[in-house]
């Protein structure tokens, strides 16, 4: 079992996805978001602590507050950005039995090119101020979660380095 850190409701309500959205559609992004970008930057051990937690419905219990506040005032808009930076690119797609298509509505026009990359270079600095406000919060209060500190073998480190996104001027 998988936990994902929002849901669907979240992602669309904080971001410009639209409320009637297909859930279907924006779990699988969500679930790469968080593998990707969230893992990246919790490290494994403390990305499967928060799984655990989620999973057991025991963050909200008291010994876990410390938790509670980090998933809700930084992992989560961290993967509502990045949530929306794997999505975009696909969302006029349609994939089915005979083949790739583009979607549009009735009353709709197609969007020119420049325009959908302003909007990705938009998203993509949003997804890197959401990050590196955890990596501030995480190097004052690392010592608040052991898991940060720690890797398992086969697990990842956490990136503590905001190398890994880009910064549009």
């Amino acid at each position: 079992m998988k936990a994902l850190f929002i849901t669907t409701d979240e992602l669309k309500r904080k971001s410009i996805i639209q409320g009637d959205t297909d859930d279907d559609k924006l779990v699988q992004f969500i679930e790469v978001a968080q593998d990707i970008h969230i893992q990246t930057y919790l490290g494994t051990d403390l990305y499967n602590k928060l799984q655990e937690l989620i999973i057991s419905d025991t963050i909200s219990d008291v010994e876990n507050e410390k938790y509670k506040y980090l998933t809700d005032h930084y992992i989560k808009p961290m993967l509502v950005w990045y949530s929306q930076e794997s999505y975009l690119p696909f969302a006029m797609y349609k994939v089915g039995n005979t083949g790739v298509f583009k979607v549009s509505a009735e009353n709709s026009s197609s969007v020119e090119l420049d325009d959908v990359n302003s909007m990705m270079n938009r998203v993509r600095e949003n997804s890197g101020f959401y990050t590196r406000r955890f990596l501030d919060y995480m190097k004052d209060n690392c010592d608040d979660f052991p898991e940060y500190k720690t890797t398992e073998d086969d697990g990842m480190k956490p990136s503590k380095e905001g190398d890994n996104f880009n910064w549009v001027l």
